[in-house]
């Protein structure tokens, strides 16, 4: 476990340097308006569907940035709330781009005696990854993204789960 948390505390410290090396960049070539989206996701790295918003951590409209959403769905007494965090990093120019992300999401699930999935109320963490195309309008506007985003956790890998998101980039 603790190789597992130096691994991502590393990788957090370098997107965090790259990020700072951006922001001085930015400012030499002028102002420029960093990028903001709020979308609903299917599957992708909130499993399930969510509501998400995503932003750049500098005044671009690519590189570094990060994302937060919730989801919950509940069926003949069965429920899950699942909450994805992650960084991720874009590459392109003008409305398209390229977008590397890495993540976890935690799931809560619920059930009771009655339940067909879930018979008691448990909680999970499981590791994600986003390789995906992205469509996100300089000057605001409908946003898409679509792509392989593959979980994991300590028991299971699963390479070609995918996720469609549309939403609005502003």
């Amino acid at each position: 476990m603790k190789p597992r948390i130096t691994s991502l505390l590393v990788l957090c410290s370098l997107l965090i340097n790259s990020a700072k090396g951006q922001e001085s960049r930015s400012e030499s070539s002028g102002p420029e308006k960093r990028a903001q989206n709020i979308f609903v996701e299917l599957g992708g790295q909130g499993l399930l569907f969510t509501a998400n918003y995503d932003t750049r951590f500098s005044n671009r409209r690519d590189g570094l940035g990060g994302r937060a959403g919730i989801g919950y769905v509940a069926i003949d007494g069965d429920n899950a709330t699942t909450v994805p965090l992650s960084l991720n990093y874009l590459l392109g120019k003008g409305k398209h781009f390229f977008e590397m992300g890495l993540g976890a999401t935690l799931i809560a699930t619920g059930g009771n005696e009655n339940s067909i999935v879930f018979n008691d109320n448990q909680s999970n963490i499981i590791g994600t990854m986003s390789f995906s195309y992205r469509l996100q309008p300089s000057d605001g506007g409908f946003s898409l993204r679509a792509g392989l985003t593959p979980v994991f956790n300590k028991d299971f890998f699963i390479p070609y789960y995918a996720g469609l998101s549309l939403g609005y980039s502003f």
